[in-house]
């Protein structure tokens, strides 16, 4: 289990579509904020390949234009996550489909807690733990 204690969430959940694509509709990122995780994602990941999505590409994890991702958590740390207030559940997980979506960070606290969500999700992916001294984004 490689899943963090989170604070609360602040304010509402935003507001999701209910199908694929499942995107957040609501309370997206500013520019600011998404282009620092994707700093941070590339300097804190390694062995990863960032760019734009392929059908079928093998990956832990990945970042819409909102600023929220899809990703895959460790089947024990999924109901910590998702009673965290921080993400839900991706509209094909009954059938199977181990991914969750993480709501974009709003703000440079919250993109705190989208890395160590992302952390937790690269470590099961890969069995390694992010570079601490990754640049901060």
């Amino acid at each position: 289990m490689t899943f963090p204690a989170l604070p609360p969430r602040e304010g509402e959940r935003p507001r999701t579509g209910p199908e694929v694509p499942h995107l957040q509709l609501s309370q997206t990122s500013p520019a600011e904020v998404r282009e620092g995780l994707l700093r941070w994602m590339d300097a804190a990941l390694p062995g990863t390949d960032w760019g734009g999505s392929k059908v079928s590409a093998p990956g832990f994890a990945h970042v819409h234009a909102d600023g929220s991702l899809h990703l895959a958590l460790d089947p024990a740390d999924r109901a910590a996550f998702l009673s965290s207030g921080w993400g839900e559940k991706h509209p094909l997980d009954d059938h199977g489909f181990n991914v969750v979506m993480l709501y974009a960070p709003r703000d440079r606290t919250e993109l705190d807690v989208a890395k160590q969500v992302i952390a937790a999700s690269y470590t099961y992916a890969t069995g390694r733990a992010p570079m601490s001294d990754a640049a901060a984004a």
